[in-house]
């Protein structure tokens, strides 16, 4: 059943063609205030969503803390991106219930998941059905989530998994090169690879550092682009807007079906 952020993710969608979520990891940034600064200048650029999380250790009383005080701070919804089943809190308003699908342990695909359920209908948070695979490098995720990478040569691996999330009953799907990957962003052909086999959301996030690789990777085909470290060393809202305004024309220069 569609909830009100997947519904909102829709409208928005529909009504842009393509959309930046805003992702903040508390354990980057010099202080929580510096984050939750981020969090509103996102907010204010333009952003769609606000994402909160990271691969390692965002959990407890921090996240508590960071993730009221942002939700208090913005407008758009905030949505959690957990590294684990720690990450989790009762201040969001949704929560990615992701599985990896390539991770060779079992754990990331399925386990964690049937530990964190119970915990996410008790607070009330709102979970999206989100299929992930890391792409090479892949980064700490990669290496947390031993994941088996899929190289970036090869795109059809990445259409291929994103098909099978799809038969799967997954309602978004994301590549995700990892956190700042010297290799930059996910390769364009594998962007339109990914988007030409599936009808669910696509969300590109990973190594996605000006407005011109926003908006080429738009128009290649991603719907969604998650962008963290870019805000992080410049959270400027004009940063943010140019950002924004290039993920708009994007999907203005996206060939049509």
């Amino acid at each position: 059943m569609e909830g009100k952020v997947e519904r909102y993710i829709h409208e928005e969608l529909c009504a842009r063609k393509g959309l930046l979520f805003a992702l903040i990891d508390p354990l980057d940034y010099k202080s929580p205030e510096d984050a939750i600064k981020t969090a509103r200048n996102a907010d204010e650029g333009g952003a769609d969503l606000i994402l909160i999380g990271g691969s390692t250790g965002v959990q407890g009383e921090v996240l508590d803390s960071v993730a009221k005080a942002i939700k208090q701070a913005v407008s758009k919804p905030v949505v959690l991106f957990p590294g684990n089943i720690g990450t989790l809190t009762k201040y969001a308003d949704a929560v990615y219930f992701m599985s990896m699908l390539n991770s060779r342990n079992t754990y990331w695909i399925s386990e964690a998941q049937v530990l964190a359920a119970p915990t996410i209908r008790h607070y009330g948070i709102e979970p999206l059905p989100v299929a992930y695979v890391v792409v090479e490098p892949g980064g700490t995720v990669g290496w947390v989530g031993d994941a088996k990478r899929i190289p970036r040569e090869k795109p059809k691996i990445a259409a291929a998994f994103a098909m099978a999330a799809e038969y799967m009953g997954f309602r978004f799907f994301i590549t995700d090169a990892g956190s700042n990957p010297e290799s930059g962003h996910i390769p364009l052909e594998m962007v339109s690879a990914v988007h030409s086999s599936i009808s669910i959301p696509y969300i590109a996030a990973g190594g996605i550092r000006t407005p011109e690789q926003a908006r080429n990777v738009i128009k290649a085909g991603a719907d969604i682009i998650q962008v963290g470290t870019a805000f992080e060393k410049e959270n400027s809202v004009q940063k943010i807007r140019d950002m924004v305004k290039a993920v708009r024309e994007g999907a203005k220069l996206r060939p049509k079906p």
